[in-house]
């Protein structure tokens, strides 16, 4: 299962689960404290700005990001949870969740995993490059761009409670 939370609840968040993995998609150079139940080979850094197009001095999504993130969540054995944060857990960390139930479950339908984010989480509003750059390397065609849309921006908030999402 996957957890999404805010870099103020990461502690908190592995400890309350249980993870052994966690994935940070957050600006370069933030300080994240990794909780000593994660090895350092089970947290991924993906030190990116949370922007949908490029804009100077910043670092916008690209398929690299994605890649990565793709290549650490298909190694996650599942055997423990995996915890997913941003700064706020509400943009790059419910997209990278979103990404992480695509890519773990091919066949399942992007649209009732997008209503599962927005059921577990109203103030979730996935960054919208990041679902696209993973929409074409996942080769699912528009689907998962087209179901973020669907469930609409979330609810207005300075910081997202933690969650956790299911799937298959």
């Amino acid at each position: 299962m996957i957890h999404v939370c805010p870099l103020s609840k990461i502690e908190a968040t592995v400890e309350a689960t249980g993870a052994r993995h966690l994935l940070s998609v957050i600006n370069l150079g933030t300080e994240v404290v990794r909780p000593a139940a994660i090895l350092p080979q089970d947290h991924l850094f993906v030190g990116i700005n949370d922007i949908t197009a490029p804009q100077d001095g910043l670092i916008h999504p690209a398929a690299e990001h994605v890649a990565g993130i793709l290549g650490f969540v298909r190694r996650w054995p599942r055997q423990a949870p995996l915890v997913v944060h941003c700064y706020a857990g509400i943009s790059r960390s419910t997209a990278s969740a979103y990404i992480a139930a695509c890519a773990l479950n091919p066949d399942a339908s992007e649209l009732e995993i997008a209503q599962r984010l927005r059921a577990a989480s109203p103030s979730a509003t996935p960054n919208a490059l990041l679902v696209s750059l993973a929409d074409n390397a996942l080769g699912r065609r528009g689907r998962m761009n087209a179901a973020i849309a669907a469930i609409g921006t979330g609810h207005l908030a300075f910081e997202g409670v933690p969650f956790e999402l299911t799937f298959g």
